[in-house]
C-alpha cells in the first residue's frame, strides 16, 4: 500500500506542476497586451478594469493550489489517519475545517477571477453572493468527487491489484492503459493554459483513440489471428469498434459543452479519420511486432527448456550410482549362472547409452524407440530384483497403433520415478506400466507402491525433482495438447499422460 501511496502522491503532484506550468508559460510567450486581449474580453464586455495578473494568472494559480493541498491533506492526513481507525471525532472535526477554509479560498478566488460580474450585478453584494454560492458548489462537488475517488480507488486495489500482481498479461495491459492516459493528462494539462477548447478536445481524441487502440489490440486481433475469426467478422468489429468509441466519446462532449449537432459530426468525423488513418496501422504495427517476440522467446524457451531438461536428465540417469547399480547387477548375475544373462544386461545398458547418445538429441523420435528404452531400463531393473519375490513388475505395451512420434526421454522419467520410490526389498512392491494409442492420441500410465525412506536416505526429498522437469517439458513441447494426472497418497503413486499428437 505503501508503494501505491508514493505512487498517487508523485501522479498528483505531476498533474500539479504540469498545470502549473500551462498557466504560466503564456506570461512568457506573449505580452501584457496580447494578454489582456486573450483573458480579459469579458471584464472589457462589462466595462470593468482587468489586470491579467491579478484576475487571471494568480487566482488560476491559488485555485489550483489550493485543490491539490486539499487532496494531499485529506487524503494523506485525515482520511488514513482518523477516519479509517475510526477516530471519528477529530476525523470529521479536522475534514469540516479543510472543507471550510477550501470554501473560503475557493470564494476569495472566484472573487477575483470572476470580477466582471461586480458589473453584471446592481450591488456588490449581490456579486459576493454569487461568488459564495459558486464556491459551495464547487466545495460540495469537489467532496462528492473525492468521494468517488475513494471508493473506487478501494475497488480496484481489492480487485485489480491482485490479477495485476498474479497475471503477467494483465499486468502488461494495464501498465500500456495507465502509460497512454498519462500521456492524454499531460497534453491536456499543457493545452490547459491556452484553451479550454483545446483541452477538451484532447481529451475527445485521447480517450476515443486509446480506446480504439486497446480494443484492437487485446479483442479484435487476437480473436482474428488466434481464435481465427473470418475477415467479414474482423472488418465488422473494427467497423463496430471505431464507430462506437468515436460516438461514444463525441456524445460525452456534448453534454460537457453543450455544442450543436454539426459539432458532433465533425468530431466524430476526425475521430474516425485518426482511427482509421493513424491507430489502426499503428495497433495492427505493435500488434504483431509484439506478437514475433512474443514466439520468439517462446521458441527460445521452448529450445532452452529442452536442452535443459536433457541435460538435468543425462545427470541424473548417467551417473555413478546408476552405473554402479548395474554393473553390480551384471556382476552378480555373472557370478550365479552362465554369461548369457550378463551377456543380455551388456546388451540392454548399451542400447540405452547409444540412445541417449544418438536419438536423445533430435527433436521427435519414433515413439517405438522410446518404447525400446523403456524396455530396456525395465529389463535392467528385472535383472536387479529378479531374486526378491516379493517385488512384482507389470508391463503392458500395446504398440499396435502407436505409429507416433515424440519428444525424446519424455515417458522415462515416470518409470524411472516409480523404480526409484517404488521398490523396496524388505516391503512387498508393486510396479504397473501400461502404454497404448490410437490414431490421435498416446495414453501412458504407471502405477507404483510407496515405502517410507529412512530420514538419512538422500533419495528422500528428490521425488519431485524429475517430475517437475518433465511437466515443464510436456507444457513447452505439447502446450494445450497433453493432460498429466498425478495421484498420491501414503502408500500409492500413480500418473496417467494424455498426449494429442495430432491437435
Amino acid at each position: 500500500m505503501s508503494q501505491f501511496k508514493k505512487l498517487e502522491f508523485g501522479i498528483a503532484t505531476g498533474i500539479y506542476l504540469l498545470l502549473m506550468f500551462a498557466l504560466l508559460y503564456p506570461s512568457i510567450v506573449y505580452n501584457v497586451f496580447e494578454l489582456q486581449a486573450i483573458y480579459g474580453h469579458k471584464f472589457a464586455q462589462y466595462n470593468q478594469v482587468f489586470d491579467y495578473y491579478l484576475h487571471y494568472l494568480l487566482p488560476s494559480m491559488g485555485r489550483i493550489t489550493l485543490v491539490y493541498t486539499s487532496f494531499l491533506l485529506v487524503n494523506f492526513v485525515v482520511v488514513p489517519n482518523f477516519l479509517e481507525r475510526n477516530r471519528w471525532v477529530v476525523g470529521i472535526l479536522l475534514l469540516l475545517t479543510v472543507l471550510l477554509f477550501y470554501f473560503l479560498m475557493m470564494m476569495v478566488a472566484n472573487s477575483y477571477y470572476n470580477g466582471y460580474l461586480l458589473g453584471v450585478y446592481n450591488t456588490v453584494r449581490g456579486a459576493h453572493t454569487h461568488f459564495a454560492k459558486s464556491a459551495f458548489i464547487i466545495t460540495i462537488f469537489s467532496g462528492v468527487l473525492y468521494v468517488v475517488y475513494y471508493y473506487v480507488r478501494k475497488a480496484v486495489l481489492s480487485l485489480l491489484y491482485p490479477r495485476y500482481l498474479s497475471e503477467p498479461v494483465f499486468r502488461r495491459m494495464l501498465n500500456e492503459i495507465l502509460l497512454a492516459l498519462g500521456l492524454v493528462v499531460v497534453l491536456m494539462c499543457l493545452s490547459f493554459g491556452d484553451s479550454r477548447d483545446l483541452a477538451l478536445m484532447v481529451f475527445f481524441f485521447g480517450t476515443s483513440q486509446i480506446a480504439v487502440f486497446f480494443i484492437f489490440r487485446y479483442q479484435v486481433f487476437p480473436a482474428f489471428t488466434d481464435r481465427h475469426h473470418s475477415k467479414g467478422l474482423f472488418v465488422r468489429d473494427i467497423i463496430f469498434t471505431i464507430l462506437g468509441c468515436n460516438i461514444l466519446v463525441a456524445l460525452l462532449c456534448r453534454t460537457v459543452v453543450h455544442r450543436g449537432g454539426n459539432w458532433i459530426v465533425a468530431l466524430t468525423a476526425i475521430g474516425v479519420w485518426i482511427s482509421v488513418m493513424v491507430v489502426f496501422p499503428a495497433s495492427w504495427y505493435l500488434f504483431k511486432s509484439r506478437q514475433r517476440q512474443v514466439n520468439t522467446v517462446a521458441t527460445l524457451k521452448k529450445a532452452l527448456g529442452h536442452s535443459a531438461a536433457n541435460l538435468d536428465f543425462l545427470r541424473s540417469q548417467i551417473n555413478p550410482h546408476f552405473l554402479f547399480n548395474a554393473l553390480n547387477t551384471l556382476y552378480g548375475t555373472a557370478l550365479q549362472e552362465e554369461a548369457v544373462r550378463t551377456s543380455e544386461g551388456i546388451q540392454r545398458l548399451g542400447d540405452m547409452m547409444r540412445f541417449m547418445l544418438h536419438d536423445n538429441h533430435l527433436e521427435k523420435i519414433p515413439l517405438d524407440k522410446e518404447v525400446a528404452y523403456l524396455q530396456n531400463y525395465i529389463a535392467l531393473q528385472r535383472l536387479r530384483v529378479l531374486s526378491s519375490p516379493d517385488i512384482l513388475i507389470e508391463v503392458n505395451i500395446d504398440e499396435s497403433q502407436c505409429l507416433h512420434e515424440i519428444a525424446p526421454m519424455l515417458l522415462i522419467p515416470f518409470v524411472e520415478n516409480a523404480f526409484k520410490h517404488g521398490i523396496s526389498l524388505r516391503h512387498r512392491s508393486r510396479i504397473v506400466i501400461s502404454l497404448s494409442c490410437t490414431t490421435e492420441q498416446i495414453f501412458f500410465d504407471v502405477y507404483n507402491s510407496v515405502h517410507p525412506r529412512p530420514e538419512n536416505d538422500p533419495e528422500r526429498e528428490s521425488m519431485g525433482i524429475g517430475l517437475n522437469n518433465v511437466k515443464e517439458r510436456l507444457t513447452l513441447l505439447y502446450p494445450g495438447k497433453h493432460e498429466l494426472n498425478i495421484r498420491q497418497t501414503a502408500t500409492e503413486f500413480f500418473v496417467h499422460l494424455t498426449i494429442d499428437v495430432n491437435k
